[in-house]
């Protein structure tokens, strides 16, 4: 039990001082992505048979470009903590925007809007359960390729080959478990027999990936910039130290 206090109390004091040395911009901009993502994804951009694409694909990048900055600079610890408190925001947010559509009110009719922000619980159940699962998947997966290239880690070929990758692969993931848990699990009780095989989730969590990657692809510049401006300002050096990474 002692071990237990000491290790949470540990924790408690090591995500504090992360908070207090990552740059809160790109915190800010990861909370929101991560709940505007939700949000758009109330809305089907492009639905074939073989892809399906949602709103979030406009903003997703941003959230896996701010877990790939974290990682590289902080480690993928400190991302997949910064992912908990996204995802425990967005919760709180969804809580919230659901109170707000469960009140009734004689103003006006609120019904698209009680549609898009009472939300569905199964839903952000599998976009939780799926982005938390993709985060350390894409975070771990970020660090170890990075690694692997120990004459220069932090050289642009690194961060082009470890971000592509991990991205990809994070992405893929991401799509199918949330594919597996809405479309497989609960929409075939809940929509009325609606469902997808297997196969059409594997599909479209592929093509969307693609989608996903190509947009990585496009941002990462800016991405690896930041990361190089952040070594050369030694920032969050307290944390580094902390974790005995310090340069």
């Amino acid at each position: 039990m002692l071990k237990l206090k000491n290790f949470i109390k540990r924790e408690i004091n090591e995500t504090a001082l992360l908070l207090r040395c990552i740059p809160a911009t790109v915190v800010t901009l990861f909370v929101v992505s991560v709940i505007c993502m939700n949000l758009l994804a109330n809305k089907t951009l492009v639905q074939l048979d073989f892809i399906a694409l949602d709103g979030g694909i406009l903003i997703s990048w941003l959230s896996f470009m701010c877990m790939d900055i974290i990682t590289k600079h902080f480690g993928p610890k400190a991302s997949t903590k910064i992912s908990v408190l996204a995802c425990a925001i967005n919760l709180l947010t969804c809580l919230i925007f659901f109170v707000a559509s469960a009140i009734p009110s004689n103003a006006a009719d609120y019904t698209a809007f009680n549609g898009i922000f009472g939300g569905t619980w199964f839903i952000l159940l599998g976009s939780t359960v799926a982005f938390l699962a993709s985060a350390v998947l894409n975070n771990v997966l970020n660090f170890t390729i990075s690694r692997a290239f120990k004459r220069n880690p932090n050289g642009k070929t690194a961060y082009a080959v470890s971000v592509y990758v991990s991205t990809f692969v994070g992405q893929f993931f991401d799509n199918f478990i949330f594919s597996l848990i809405v479309f497989v699990g609960f929409a075939p009780i809940y929509w009325n027999g609606f469902h997808w095989t297997v196969l059409q989730c594997a599909a479209c969590a592929l093509t969307g990936a693609v989608a996903e990657l190509i947009m990585e692809i496009i941002f990462s510049p800016i991405g690896y910039r930041i990361t190089k401006k952040w070594r050369e300002n030694a920032v969050g050096r307290a944390y580094l130290e902390y974790m005995g990474k310090g340069e």
